[in-house]
C-alpha cells in the first residue's frame, strides 16, 4: 500500500516537473521527463510493484538470488581458469594431437649441433645503435605477445 502511494507521488512530481520544463519551451526534454514519470504509475497499475514488494520480503526469492550468484561465480571462475590454461578442451586436444604426430615446421634434429670441424661465420657488419634499438623493440613486442599467449 505504501509502495503504491510512493509511486503515485513520484509520478505526480515528475509530471509537474515536465510541465515546468514545457513552460520553459524545452518540449523534447519535457516529453522525456513525462515518459519517465509515467513509468512508476504504470508499474503500479499492472501489479508489478506488489509482485516486487512480495518478492523483496520472500526468503525463497533471496535464496534464488543466492543460487544465481553462486552459478555466476562458478561460470566466471571456470572462464578465468580456462584463459590461464590456454584455451578450451577442444584446443588442448588439437594441440596434443599435433604434438603426438610430431612433424611441425622444424624437425627436432635440425637444431642439434654438428660434431664435425666447423668454420667461423663471416663477420656481419653492424650499423650500431640502430640495430640494438630495433632488437630491444622486438624483445618488448615478444614479451607482450608471450604474456598474452600468442
Amino acid at each position: 500500500m505504501i509502495a503504491e502511494t510512493i509511486c503515485a507521488a513520484v509520478s505526480a512530481a515528475g509530471l509537474g516537473i515536465a510541465a515546468i520544463t514545457a513552460y520553459r519551451k524545452r518540449f523534447l526534454a519535457a516529453t522525456r521527463i513525462a515518459a519517465y514519470a509515467l513509468v512508476p504509475g504504470g508499474l503500479v497499475m499492472i501489479g508489478a510493484v506488489k509482485w516486487i514488494s512480495h518478492m523483496a520480503f520472500s526468503l525463497t526469492a533471496w535464496a534464488g538470488f543466492g543460487v544465481l550468484a553462486v552459478a555466476w561465480l562458478l561460470f566466471m571462475t571456470t572462464r578465468t581458469i580456462e584463459r590461464r590454461t590456454g584455451g578450451t578442451r577442444k584446443e588442448r586436444r588439437a594441440a596434443a594431437r599435433a604434438a603426438e604426430q610430431g612433424g611441425g615446421p622444424v624437425e627436432p634434429a635440425a637444431s642439434a649441433p654438428s660434431l664435425g670441424p666447423g668454420t667461423r661465420p663471416a663477420a656481419q657488419p653492424r650499423s650500431g645503435a640502430r640495430q640494438e634499438r630495433a632488437g630491444e623493440d622486438f624483445s618488448d613486442i615478444e614479451a607482450i605477445l608471450k604474456k598474452h599467449g600468442i
